[in-house]
Parts: C-alpha cells; structure tokens; sequence
C-alpha cells in the first residue's frame, strides 16, 4: 500500500480512538450523577441505568484497548498481528450486556413484590442528561460501527443505554402524574429484555469468527461451481474458508488440473480463481495450491481428514 494509504488508515485509526476517549468522559458523568441521583430518589430504574452507564465506560475501554492492538504489526510470532483483539472485545462486550440484563431482571422482579416511593423530578431530570450525553456518544461512534465489529459492540452499548434512559424518563413522568411506583420496576423488566434480544446477534457473530466458520454470505458448493468452470480445473478440494476479523476473509484449497501445465499457465489460472472468490465472493486473502489429477472423494468440497495415528 502506498504511503498515502498508510497515513490516511492512521488519521482513522486515530479519529475512532480519540472519539471513543471523549465517549469514555462522557459516560463517567453520566454514571457518576445517576449513582448519586438513584440513590437519593430511591429509582431502581435510575440505578440500573447507571449499572448500565458504568458498563459502557467498561465496554468503550475494552474497545479503545483492543483497537489500539489491532493496529498493531505483525511480528515473527503474532504473524496475523493482534486482528483478533477487536472481535474478542466485541465478544466481551456482549456478554456483558447480558450478565447486566439478568441483574437487572432480578432486582426488578424483587422490587415488584416491594415497590418503594420514588423522587420522579430527580428522575426525569438524569434521565434527560443522560439521554443527551448518550446521543453525542452514539454520534461519535456511529460511523465507525456500520464496518467495525468492535466499535458496534461499543455503540450498541451507547445506543441501548440511551434507549434505557428514554424508558427512565417516561416511567418518571408516569410517576409524577399518576403515582404508580410498579412502573419503575416494569420498564427495568423491559430494558432488560431489551438487552437480552440486541446482544444475543453480536455474540453468535463474534463467536462463528472465533471458532473459524466460514462466513453466512458464502456458499461453497457455490464457490466450487464457479471454479469448476474455469478451463483446464479439474475440481477444488481441502477447503478451509474463514475470517480473520470482520473485513479479512481467508480462503486456502488445492486446486486440481486435467492437465500437466507449465507454471505460468498455472499462475494464469490461479489469477482467475482469485478474481473470481474476489468479486463474485468478497474473499480477500487467498492461498491456492496446484496439483495434477489431485483425488476428492465424489468431488466433495471438503474432504474429510482421517486423524493421524500416535
């Protein structure tokens, strides 16, 4: 890559830092004024969104950590670099909102049995400050998590606590008006449940990259149709597809000929079964290795390995 490319891939580097710095600051006032506020209101609702809050702070730290590692080098023993660093922090992070959301669940249905008397101006009146603050992190960290996996894990953090938020200011207006305490611990339920259903997508997506499967989008018998197609390919075997991280996918096959060709019709063909996983797959690191009349068991995608004897 040029040096153009390089500087430019720093300047965003540096932006989505600096960025999820000031939504780390932002979220610290906000935990701190609800910890105090929830306390002198007696709002469950109010203290679980500060619960929430605190996580946030956790959430960014862990992501501003894990993107300053995935900008890391390679070296001759992290020969992938740290690429992995974000989709365990997205991991991370997700599972975190679903310990929050059973806590929450538990106190919520405890409190049901028991409701309490709770200061709702106080409540409206955090519930909005933090509704304010969460916006300007949710804007901050938008852009980036549309194509980072970590960074959706922050703003998924972000986005659903300032949906919490919305839900406190509207249980504290429904206090205020009509006096019904049980509305506290019903939305507590609900953001809860809330957390539960965005969190559980992030997981399964961060744990099908960890466990190298192959990516949803691609289709294998697909894939080998297409490269049975080109001239002089016999079949495509031993195939491992699987990504690195969320924009890196790696392919490895070997790829048999009908014939023996010298080695620069080899390469032009390879070139071609490259262009074609490229455009027609979106796979961006390929490793094809060549032989001649290779054996696959009823041309199956992948064969089957037999374990090695000890």
């Amino acid at each position: 890559m040029g040096k153009h490319g390089h500087d430019h891939k720093n300047d965003h580097g540096n932006l989505k830092g600096r960025n999820l710095g000031i939504a780390i600051l932002l979220n610290v006032g906000i935990t701190v004024a609800q910890v105090v506020g929830g306390f002198i209101s007696g709002s469950l609702a109010l203290l679980s969104d500060a619960l929430h809050n605190f996580s946030d702070v956790l959430a960014l730290v862990i992501s501003w950590f894990a993107s300053k590692l995935a900008g890391r080098k390679q070296t001759a023993r992290q020969t992938f670099g740290y690429k992995r660093a974000e989709i365990l922090a997205a991991l991370i992070n997700a599972v975190s909102l679903i310990v929050i959301a059973f806590f929450l669940l538990k106190e919520a249905v405890e409190r049901l049995g028991e409701p309490q008397e709770i200061q709702s101006g106080l409540v409206m009146i955090l519930g909005g400050l933090s509704i304010v603050l969460n916006g300007a992190s949710v804007l901050l960290v938008m852009k980036d998590a549309k194509n980072n996996i970590n960074m959706r894990s922050a703003y998924l953090h972000l986005l659903s606590d300032m949906i919490s938020s919305i839900a406190v200011v509207l249980g504290g207006f429904a206090m205020y008006m009509w006096e019904v305490s049980w509305v506290d611990s019903i939305l507590s339920i609900a953001i809860a449940l809330y957390l539960v259903y965005s969190s559980w997508g992030l997981i399964v997506e961060s744990v099908r990259i960890i466990m190298q499967f192959a990516p949803i989008h691609i289709n294998l018998e697909e894939v080998q149709q297409k490269v049975k197609l080109v001239k002089k390919v016999k079949n495509i075997h031993h195939v491992h597809v699987w990504q690195l991280d969320d924009k890196q996918v790696n392919f490895e096959a070997h790829v048999s000929f009908n014939e023996d060709l010298n080695l620069s019709e080899v390469n032009k063909v390879l070139h071609e079964i490259e262009h074609i996983l490229h455009d027609d797959f979106e796979i961006n690191h390929v490793t094809l290795q060549p032989e001649i009349n290779g054996y696959c068991q009823d041309e199956s995608l992948v064969k089957q390995e037999k374990p090695h004897s000890h």
